[in-house]
């Protein structure tokens, strides 16, 4: 056979935590994902769902997309499946406790909002290369009887074989029977789009078992997996999460994200170049003051463009040595809103510096606010008007900034 994609498959194990099944001296293309590659005549079809749960993504969440978008590159089609029904129940991985259940217009107004911050990494252009697939399509039609021969295919004890299953169950936590369909429904998706490969979190290996084991219930032949690692967070220690505050979100202001990259920590280097740039791993500048900037500015580049991730370089050089900054590199926020004479600590908040004018206070309590570069410690600071403060660049540490503006 002749074969559909491009003969150097470097890419398959960048960043790969584990594919299986995975017969590496095995040639049989059922065991074997690299030999199924060069076996197959036509473009694979790779899986990968998301539920709409929030709003927000951020680099931790791209780490999927960008080998599904390497499938893309090789020749072959991505299948994006927007979990619409699923994310009404919620992923139960990881929970100590049952999710909260999102209405049909929330995960529709998230859908929508995750597919505008895939843009930059996903190809969504060339015929072919994407399909997007909402799975109530498939899962809204099933009757009782559908449902109850798909729960006939797993036990109660297999359920309880899930990790985040069986530690609650341990504690005594309820587990209520709708999030037992989760997998099977995550799975059925497997089923319904004839996945080749299907693409996940480490997180995600139970799932995405299940979609194998359906699909050889229904018949189909059985995909192969590729389990990706989860991105630390700034801390070394957590997966990357909003939550915690350690993460670079996918649709902040170049400067903001430049500014976290470049403090990124040297024992994480190497995992972030490798997860989140093509950078070759063997080129890299050996000074890690070098490789943050490096880092910061080819991710930024990514999603802001190569000249906007020069300027950011430059206004965040410039903000260290106090010089004044391009009104370019720095997001804005409007002071019409505040009314004067107002207290530093509420602009703090209002601005989304700070998450309330509480953490505003000992922000600067504790000496990390400054403003146009110099620093700011007494927290009864006001201003008598809007005068005072436009144009001026207000800070908090070394990686959130605004430019007030009247």
């Amino acid at each position: 056979m002749t074969s559909a994609v491009s003969s150097d498959f470097a890419w398959l194990n960048r960043g790969t935590s584990e594919i299986f099944p995975d017969q590496a001296e095995s040639t049989d293309p059922t065991e074997n994902l690299l030999a199924f590659l060069k076996d197959c005549d036509r473009p694979l079809r790779v899986k990968l769902g998301i539920d709409p749960t929030g709003s927000d993504l951020h680099l931790g969440h791209s780490i999927p997309f960008r080998k599904l978008r390497n499938f893309q590159d090789a020749g072959h089609t991505a299948v994006v499946i927007i979990g619409d029904f699923t994310a009404q129940i919620g992923d139960p991985t990881g929970k100590s406790e049952v999710r909260k259940q999102l209405t049909p217009e929330q995960v529709k107004v998230n859908a929508q909002t995750y597919l505008d911050q895939l843009r930059p990494v996903l190809d969504f252009e060339t015929p072919g290369r994407l399909e997007i697939c909402y799975n109530s399509e498939w899962l809204r039609g099933l009757d009782l009887e559908a449902i109850l021969k798909l729960l006939g295919t797993m036990t109660v004890g297999q359920m309880l074989a899930k990790e985040g299953f069986a530690k609650r169950y341990r504690e005594e936590n309820p587990i209520y029977l709708h999030e037992f369909m989760y997998p099977l429904m995550q799975g059925y998706d497997s089923v319904a789009v004839q996945a080749d490969v299907e693409l996940g979190g480490m997180d995600q290996k139970f799932n995405l078992l299940v979609g194998r084991d359906l699909q050889k219930h229904f018949g189909q032949p059985q995909q192969f997996c590729l389990l990706l690692p989860l991105l630390l967070g700034f801390d070394g220690v957590n997966k990357m999460s909003k939550s915690l505050d350690n993460y670079v979100g996918l649709t902040e202001d170049a400067l903001s994200m430049y500014s976290k990259l470049e403090k990124t920590p040297d024992n994480l280097l190497n995992q972030y170049f490798e997860l989140l740039t093509q950078q070759d791993l063997n080129s890299l500048p050996e000074n890690p003051r070098e490789r943050q900037k490096l880092l910061a500015l080819d991710v930024v580049g990514q999603y802001h463009g190569e000249a906007a991730a020069q300027a950011a370089q430059q206004a965040a050089l410039d903000l260290m040595s106090r010089k004044s900054v391009s009104s370019e590199a720095v997001p804005e926020f409007s002071l019409s809103g505040v009314e004067f004479p107002a207290k530093l600590f509420f602009i703090l908040g209002a601005s989304g510096l700070c998450k309330s004018s509480g953490e505003g206070r000992r922000q600067i309590q504790g000496g990390a606010v400054r403003l146009e570069g110099d620093r700011i410690t007494d927290v009864n600071t006001e201003f008598a008007a809007l005068a005072d403060l436009d144009g001026k660049v207000l800070q908090v540490g070394k990686k959130k900034f605004v430019r007030l503006v009247g």
